[in-house]
């Protein structure tokens, strides 16, 4: 074997074990998603123009055919194949640029899914971090606890607002509250008497039950009076 053939055979090896090692290295780390999804953008911009250039070399085309016509088929024909071959080019185009389109959504998608779980599985770590000194015993005791000073806490307040001291009957404050009334009308009327007899009218007498307790607070307002005047 040659030198020469030697040589073009060891470079070829070496750079045949350079692109091997490159080709691992790249297959090991790879690249991440963000970066995947920059270039799938790329190629969907460059796609994209691709589409406007056809479509406007159909437009060519389809006017090159119009001119000619019916005068000079032979050129027309001939704009009206490049027109169908453009078109079909610019079918794979579309074709192509769905599957990418497909292809970016569900890496972003996954993406997306991927950060989630990673910050629910952080989230889930400081949750059992938080809950690592807890014990449920202690927690069910402490709320028994906090249950019972509750309803002291209310015998406390119901206590505190309770009335104390000597307690009296409303229903004879206010016949006592009628029998004042009663005075006070009978008081007006007799103001009144100077009036015409046809104006006034005679008050029902008193029943016996209340005529007592007023003679009796009578005889009590004169027992104190006498009291005073003795003290003086």
């Amino acid at each position: 074997m040659s030198k020469i053939s030697q040589l073009f055979k060891g470079s070829s090896s070496s750079s045949s074990s350079g692109s091997s090692r490159s080709k691992h290295h790249r297959s090991r780390g790879g690249p991440s998603p963000q970066e995947a999804i920059h270039k799938l953008r790329e190629t969907e911009e460059m796609l994209s123009k691709k589409q406007e250039y056809l479509e406007n070399r159909i437009e060519q085309e389809l006017t090159i055919a119009k001119k000619h016509g019916t005068k000079n088929k032979r050129a027309a024909l001939q704009a009206l194949k490049r027109k169908k071959r453009l078109e079909q080019q610019l079918g794979q185009i579309d074709g192509t640029l769905s599957t990418i389109e497909f292809q970016r959504e569900a890496l972003e998608n996954s993406h997306t899914n991927t950060e989630v779980l990673k910050n629910m599985g952080f989230a889930a770590k400081a949750m059992k971090k938080v809950h690592e000194n807890m014990d449920v015993n202690k927690i069910d005791d402490l709320m028994q606890d906090i249950t019972e000073q509750q309803e002291v806490a209310h015998e406390i307040s119901d206590a505190i607002s309770r009335p104390f001291g000597e307690t009296f009957d409303e229903d004879e404050l206010l016949a006592e509250l009628e029998e004042l009334e009663q005075e006070d009308l009978e008081e007006s009327m007799k103001s009144m008497g100077g009036l015409p007899s046809a104006h006034s009218s005679r008050l029902p007498s008193s029943r016996p039950s209340q005529r007592a307790t007023t003679k009796k607070r009578v005889e009590d307002d004169d027992d104190m009076r006498m009291l005073a005047s003795w003290a003086n």
